[in-house]
């Protein structure tokens, strides 16, 4: 059992038993004491959430980098065909168009009559999604990307260098009077199995950058 003070007081119950300035100084150092315990607590968990993060991105292939892996552009530029998904009114609609992209802006560019569904869709809500596919039976072969993005009409100076590039690659389109547009890429994933079974590669645009 606790002895009583003199004054009758259980020295349990005192926090600080010193009395003016001693009492004051054990009052800093306790508060320094726990300052110092929390601090550290609170350093060991953002550590733990870097690493733990660091590993999942590392695990699953993700990276938020500026620029696109070098494997996922090459397998674009090697094709020209993509499906573009778009939906207006919780109703979905895909089509399939000649694209060619454009590395430094990451667009997909394009050209559709204003008065295609697609097109219509895209005036209400430009969040898309869609994909370029490698047709093949062989699974040690199969690849495609999966890609979600912002659509819009191509103006401006971007206009001139999406219209250079479109027409370097389709010169026929030059006899064509329909508009240019764009899907800038926010997020992609590249399955990939020549790289091995089910090896993905996923990109995601970093929110910081412009």
């Amino acid at each position: 059992l606790p002895l009583p003070s003199p004054k009758g007081e259980v020295p349990c119950r005192r926090l600080f038993p010193f009395r003016g300035w001693a009492g004051i100084g054990s009052l800093a150092y306790y508060i320094s004491l726990y300052a110092v315990q929390f601090f550290h607590y609170y350093i060991c968990i953002l550590l733990y959430y870097h690493i733990t993060i660091t590993f999942l991105l590392l695990y699953f292939n993700i990276t938020t980098m500026s620029e696109l892996d070098k494997r996922i552009v090459t397998f674009i530029h090697e094709h020209h065909v993509l499906t573009l998904a778009t939906c207006f009114e919780d109703e979905a609609y895909c089509s399939n168009m000649f694209y060619v992209y454009l590395e430094e802006e990451k667009c997909f560019v394009f050209t559709s009559d204003r008065e295609t569904r697609h097109i219509s869709d895209i005036s209400h809500n430009l969040f898309v999604a869609g994909s370029v596919v490698l047709e093949t039976e062989t699974i040690g072969k199969i690849q495609g990307l999966q890609f979600q993005g912002m659509a819009f009409e191509a103006t401006g100076d971007f206009k001139k260098k999406a219209k250079k590039a479109y027409l370097k690659r389709f010169p026929y389109a030059i006899l064509a009077s329909t508009p240019l547009w764009a899907v800038e890429i926010t997020f992609a994933k590249f399955t990939n199995n020549v790289l091995g079974f089910g090896k993905k590669l996923i990109w995601k645009k970093d929110l910081l950058s412009n």
